[in-house]
């Protein structure tokens, strides 16, 4: 080819690089970043691109925009329109970014969500003016996505599919090439994930990972809860067989290991369809008149050791998830039900905290180590509960009715001695810790019975009684003593690294919020101090006990608390009014108790401080997936709530209305706790106004109003089981209806 028809390669610009440098140096502004780091994020390599990036950092720090700390690096100058927060989207499809530090959440309108999704870790830039007091930014950077996968039912056409996902406050279906559906078949439930988000593409492009089945079929709907939290369902093949090879018998060579309690009267309470024990307690009175009472739990941590494929599965899960029909465990089967079980009459490695303590309660010593144990008898806890209602009874007999063989039967005379007397104990130890400020949080519970298919017969509600309150207080205090033994130094000792649970005072303005509401039920509250408001928080919750308003305000209290997390930075524990606490009595069901098992030991061993960092970091983690499983369970009861009322659209309830918008009204059924929404656009009689400051619609013609905590009947309109949505038609206030 001759030199005069050779076209001179053309120079391609890099579009929008001065923003894209900036991202980039914010998303790194603890790394100062070469032009070489810059130019791989960019995704350029050729020397035309290098050569812009260098041209555009230097007149970049010239304007004063970046710095160069050392030669060749650049970080950001700190501007103060740029936050980084997470996003919190709305189901409106409206966002507002949560800024540690920042009194106001930065809103954030949908055009100018740019792509940034739930949960996602945005960099916002805040715009100088304000939009009827909001303060309102638009998202320039998503440096950490929150999920990429997400359920939906699939609608599939001729060369493409779009995946609605409704659960997600998800503005916009995801959209899947016809090559990436699978098996799936159009209106089936997916699990897909998010590949790539182009620029210009009104929706991400996905792949189905996995078909889940059809919408309302209850199997496909609780896979789907477990898959929209990206809770695994099953155990790898992999661990399933390495756990399996484990040689679970007990070896007279470990018992030498270990302080021998055997010969101890021990013994578990639990619920009566508990399949895993991970607690046992052992009792006897010693010569000095004192009681050793010993807290035993599963040895987790002598199967589950660090490092092993076990471990890693254990700690990627985090926690056992209870949802309503089934049980998802952190561990396999043959750990959690059989070799960590504390079952009845079976020898098991455990550990232990053992208390020597007076008759009033009071610790004069204690002891913290691996043990091996022997548990002489399980117990229900209602049948615990019998012995605890009939002291003066003897010989103790269970009713064929509780007992968990289904025939009378005649209990112990020394565990029914026993379980007396820890009660008694139990009941001191409560008291004293009401007295120093503990909340007592006893909300009730709702439970299904199930048929043989898991379709819902009937609801009832689990109350905390004696017996419940009995092991509660005993564990507690092995909880509390632990933390305490390695978290209390001694003038000039350092810290160690240990791994707490702990609980932050509550915000002052969801305690202003909580008074305000429960003012409307004729309650009041004192705030001054925080001892007055755990006084008054437990004389609430005690006055409210059988009330129509008990499950709104228990759960608005609730809701008024930080939540508990766990790290390793102590700061006490507000709800239980403790100043050391940790999580040692659950292994099975929780890794941080597994944490807390391997320090306790390394420590009781002399061992130097473990590394902060990386237990922080598992904290962290722990605390997240117990977030998760927490949200998937509450889920799985909505489901069930909602599937049971598709039985009973023809029936009336009274139902106390929990919550108030400016879309519609929340009645929660009084007789089973299930709660749905009556549409003020189906209010027909009039047109309804949502007066914020009341907490009440009003009828603008004849001035009917509905406020918060009034008693109302409604009926079924519609049971969404893919949604897990109640819509209720109101019928009238309980005054009108029953004039």
């Amino acid at each position: 080819m001759s030199k005069r028809f050779k076209r001179k390669k053309k120079n391609t610009q890099i579009q929008g690089l001065t923003n894209k440098i900036l991202s980039i140096l914010r998303k790194h502004s603890k790394q100062p970043q070469n032009y070489k780091q810059i130019a791989h994020q960019l995704g350029v390599d050729d020397a035309n691109s290098r050569n812009q990036i260098t041209k555009k950092l230097k007149k970049l720090k010239e304007s004063g925009k970046i710095e160069e700390p050392k030669k060749g690096t650049y970080t950001i100058v700190p501007s103060k329109d740029y936050f980084t927060g997470k996003m919190d989207l709305t189901s409106r499809g409206q966002g507002y970014v949560i800024v540690d530090g920042l009194e106001d959440d930065i809103f954030v309108s949908n055009r100018n969500l740019n792509k940034a999704l739930n949960g996602d870790i945005v960099e916002v830039y805040v715009f100088k003016r304000r939009k009827k007091g909001k303060t309102e930014g638009e998202v320039t950077n998503i440096l950490q996505r929150k999920r990429t996968e997400f359920v939906g039912v699939i609608d599939i056409h001729k060369t493409f599919a779009f995946v609605e996902c409704k659960d997600y406050n998800m503005y916009t279906d995801i959209f899947v090439p016809i090559g990436n559906i699978g098996e799936a078949k159009s209106g089936e439930k997916v699990l897909v994930e998010i590949k790539d988000w182009p620029a210009g593409a009104d929706s991400p492009i996905g792949s189905v990972k996995k078909v889940l089945g059809s919408p309302g079929e209850h199997h496909t709907e609780i896979h789907s809860i477990l898959a929209q939290y990206g809770l695994p369902y099953e155990f790898p093949k992999e661990v399933e067989d390495y756990a399996n090879k484990i040689d679970t018998s007990i070896q007279e060579k470990e018992i030498k290991k270990r302080r021998d309690m055997r010969d101890v009267l021990t013994f578990t309470i639990d619920p009566k369809d508990a399949k895993d024990f991970d607690d046992a307690l052992s009792f006897r009175e010693m010569e000095n008149g004192n009681y050793e009472i010993g807290v035993h739990i599963a040895d987790v941590s002598h199967y589950v050791t660090p490092g092993n494929i076990l471990d890693d599965e254990a700690y990627e899960r985090a926690t056992s998830v209870y949802l309503v029909d089934r049980v998802v465990p952190m561990l396999p089967e043959i750990l959690s039900n059989q070799a960590c079980s504390l079952r009845p009459n079976e020898e098991k490695y455990t550990f232990s905290a053992v208390f020597q303590i007076d008759d009033k309660a009071r610790v004069q010593k204690q002891w913290f180590g691996r043990t091996v144990t022997y548990s002489d008898a399980r117990f229900a806890y209602e049948e615990a509960q019998h012995i605890i209602e009939n002291p003066k009874a003897s010989p103790h007999e269970i009713p064929a009715k509780i007992s968990l063989t289904g025939k009378q039967y005649q209990v112990d005379p020394k565990i029914a001695e026993a379980v007396l007397e820890m009660d008694r104990l139990a009941k001191i130890l409560r008291k004293n810790r009401m007295r120093h400020g503990a909340i007592s949080f006893d909300k009730v519970e709702v439970k299904f019975k199930l048929d043989e298919q898991n379709e819902p017969e009937g609801v009832y509600f689990k109350e905390s009684k004696d017996a419940n309150k009995l092991i509660e207080e005993f564990m507690l205090l092995a909880n509390r003593s632990v933390a305490e033994f390695i978290g209390k130094t001694k003038k000039g000792e350092k810290e160690k690294t240990f791994v707490y649970r702990v609980h932050d005072e509550p915000d002052d303005e969801k305690i202003a919020a909580l008074e305000n509401i429960i003012k409307r039920f004729g309650y009041k509250m004192d705030t001054r101090d925080r001892n007055s408001t755990s006084k008054s928080l437990n004389k609430l919750l005690k006055d409210v006990e059988g009330k129509k308003e008990q499950n709104l305000i228990d759960t608005l209290a609730i809701r008024s608390m930080s939540k508990a997390i766990y790290t390793t930075h102590n700061i006490g524990h507000y709800g239980l009014a403790f100043n050391y606490y940790t999580h040692f009595t659950s292994p099975i069901r929780r890794y941080p108790d597994v944490m807390v098992h391997r320090l306790l030991q390394k420590y009781l061993d002399g061992g130097k401080s473990a590394n902060q960092e990386n237990y922080e970091e598992k904290c962290a983690h722990s605390s997240e997936m117990e977030n998760l499983a927490a949200n998937a369970e509450r889920d799985s009861v909505k489901y069930m709530q909602v599937k049971y009322m598709m039985d009973h659209k023809d029936q009336e309830f009274i139902g106390v209305i929990s919550g108030v918008t400016e879309w519609g009204i929340y009645v929660e059924i009084i007789s089973n706790k299930c709660e749905g929404m009556v549409r003020l656009s189906d209010l027909s009689d009039d047109h309804y106004v949502f007066d914020k400051e009341e907490y009440a619609v009003v009828g603008q013609r004849t001035h009917t109003k509905y406020t918060l905590g009034d008693e109302v009947y409604v009926r079924v309109k519609n049971a969404d089981l893919v949604r897990k949505h109640l819509d209720f038609t109101m019928i009238g206030s309980r005054s009108e209806v029953e004039g």
